[in-house]
């Protein structure tokens, strides 16, 4: 399945995307919250079966965050289906 961001607030130190299937359903969020040096992100998707193509639409979009300071800290805590996911580069906690 086909996993897309669909912004859903926008500002310069928040975001808010809904993560949505090829079939414009809401399957879950992502939030983004910048705070001086540290990007704190959180986020949840609600079916398991779909876990690495999450991965995959997460982790470029995280690290073209990252790129936005450098000294960035990340912290991050998402899950799919009650099931936490680890993205080992980009996370410091």
């Amino acid at each position: 399945m086909q996993l897309y961001f669909s912004p859903e607030f926008l500002k310069e130190d928040a975001q808010v995307l809904n993560v949505v299937d090829d079939g414009d359903k809401a399957v879950g969020y992502l939030a983004f919250l910048f705070e001086n040096e540290k990007m704190y992100v959180y986020g949840q998707l609600e079916h398991d079966g779909v876990r690495e193509d999450f991965k995959d639409l997460v982790k470029p979009y995280l690290q073209g965050l990252s790129k936005l300071k450098p000294n960035l800290e990340v912290y991050s805590y998402l899950t799919v289906g009650g099931k936490k996911v680890e993205l080992e580069e980009e996370n410091n906690n």
